[in-house]
């Protein structure tokens, strides 16, 4: 190419960019930098799009890796999901509504909920908490003072990053109680970590965004068809019409400096060159990938740790569960969702079980996992006591996510490296965000805004942006701005949640 690639300023004719990893970090550069009139190839190793929010068969259904649910202060993943036509596919509650089961209370099973009004910030919880039946009265009124509390830290504050979630609740008047059937209940769904193992500063942008900042912020959307319908072919759909060339099945080997100012892309059959390169894998791989002086410390990267998330799956016989989804209290199991209609499952049920934060149960062969959970599901679901069990399986993602111990902000780079046109994507960057499919499309986002800028072209208008972040309009209310095969047949499975 003849484009010349300066230190520092716009490159005047930049016109050709490769993508690094199908996931949604890397779908939503490769459609904002087509949308800008770039020349995308997107690469993937994988033969499928959507990185670790997927579906694959067994039998006759439908299945996801794991449950993935987003909330509606989600703006960049609504934005995603708009652009690839696929909003109506994946609906929001109306409003936050959360059943919540306790099997462990002296006397017996009890429900409560988690639900909110059409009344401002803080008020909008508060006839919930008020009669939340899982903690004491005491325990409430603490964790009105400790949420008002949380509300006043400032994000920006990097001591933050620093100090653990657990320690903040314990010096802020939280029993052990107040943090099981509260602020894990919510933390380890989200954040895929106990608060005791989890930074102070992502804890408090999630509870402070999706529960503090607007009414709506919290309400529950997920997939009513298997992701794989979303994140693969509606996105694959969306490239196409964008003219990005998708090449599946396609591992990069290495990423290097072009002889001509550009980059050259490695792949086993073909060598790409182009103005730009987007990296949109996970941090090992990038670290793999990175050309020397990419990174002022590009070990960094490997200090990221990483979650892992178990999946179990269950098919009954018959309905065991008449609500889309429960979270439970007083029992191993933390969350469980109706999966039956967008299996494609015709009788019975088909109930998945998504556990964060699960290293005691990763790596349990699957025999072990059916003794330890179908007992827990028949404590919480008193008619799976007399359905017959069809299948069971589990599907596991030992790397699901990056860990959020204290400390890791420090860790996470932005999308900008120090080699000129040379970007980063993925949800393990420098969001603000957790691990969640929210961060990998600001993350996205952030890499495209930042390639265009080098090339000296327009942002796109309809792309999302990102200082807008936090605005979440609800239906009624007055909007704010706040901010392989599976196991136990085969081989075994990589599954997530997120």
């Amino acid at each position: 190419m003849s484009d010349e690639l300066l230190p520092d300023g716009p490159r005047t004719s930049g016109r050709d960019a490769v993508v690094v990893g199908g996931g949604l970090a890397g779908v939503t550069a490769a459609l904002a930098l087509a949308d800008a009139g770039v020349r995308v190839t997107l690469l993937e190793g994988r033969p499928r799009l959507g990185g670790l929010a997927f579906s694959f068969h067994r039998g006759g259904l439908t299945v996801d890796n794991g449950q993935h649910v987003y909330l509606r202060c989600c703006t960049a993943y609504r934005w995603f999901l708009d652009r690839i036509d696929g909003a109506t596919l994946a609906p929001l509650q109306e409003r936050l509504d959360v059943p919540v089961v306790d099997v462990a209370r002296p006397e017996g099973r009890r429900l409560g909920r988690l639900r909110r009004d059409a009344l401002p910030v803080p008020l909008h919880l508060g006839r919930s908490l008020a009669a939340y039946p899982h903690l004491s009265l005491a325990e409430r009124a603490r964790v009105g003072r400790a949420a008002l509390a949380l509300k006043k830290l400032d994000l920006a504050d990097p001591a933050l990053d620093a100090q653990d979630f657990g320690s903040w609740l314990t010096a802020h008047g939280q029993s052990p109680r107040a943090v099981e059937a509260l602020w894990d209940l919510v933390g380890v769904a989200t954040l895929n970590a106990v608060a005791g193992d989890t930074s102070l500063g992502l804890a408090a942008m999630v509870f402070k965004t999706g529960l503090l900042s607007d009414p709506g912020a919290a309400d529950i959307g997920w997939a009513r068809v298997p992701l794989g319908e979303l994140h693969d072919r509606l996105a694959r759909r969306a490239l196409d019409a964008a003219g990005v060339r998708t090449e599946l099945r396609a591992r990069v080997t290495s990423v290097s400096p072009g002889g001509d100012g550009g980059w050259s892309v490695e792949t086993p059959g073909e060598t790409l060159r182009a103005d730009t390169v987007v990296l949109a894998v996970p941090q090992r791989e990038t670290y793999d990938l990175l050309p020397p002086g990419a990174l002022e410390a590009p070990e960094r990267l490997l200090d990221i740790g990483t979650a892992p998330i178990l999946n179990v799956h269950v098919v009954y016989d018959r309905t065991v569960l008449d609500a889309p989804f429960l979270a439970a209290l007083g029992t191993p199991v933390q969350w469980v969702f109706d999966r039956t209609d967008a299996s494609g499952l015709r009788s019975g049920q088909y109930l998945a079980l998504s556990q964060s934060a699960a290293r005691d149960d990763i790596d349990r062969p699957v025999a072990a996992l059916r003794e330890r959970y179908l007992p827990e599901l028949r404590r919480l679901l008193p008619r799976a006591r007399e359905a017959q069990v069809r299948d069971f399986f589990v599907t596991r993602e030992r790397t699901a996510t990056f860990a959020p111990t204290p400390g890791v902000g420090r860790l996470r780079p932005g999308a900008r490296t120090k080699a000129p046109g040379l970007y980063l994507a993925g949800a393990w960057t420098a969001t603000g965000w957790p691990a969640t499919m929210e961060s990998a499309v600001r993350s996205g986002v952030n890499a495209a805004d930042a390639a265009l800028g080098a090339l000296g072209r327009p942002r796109p208008r309809h792309l999302f942006a990102s200082e807008e972040a936090a605005h979440c309009i609800v239906p009624g209310d007055t909007p704010r701005t706040p901010g392989r095969e599976p196991e136990g047949t085969g081989a075994p499975l990589r599954g997530g949640v997120r």
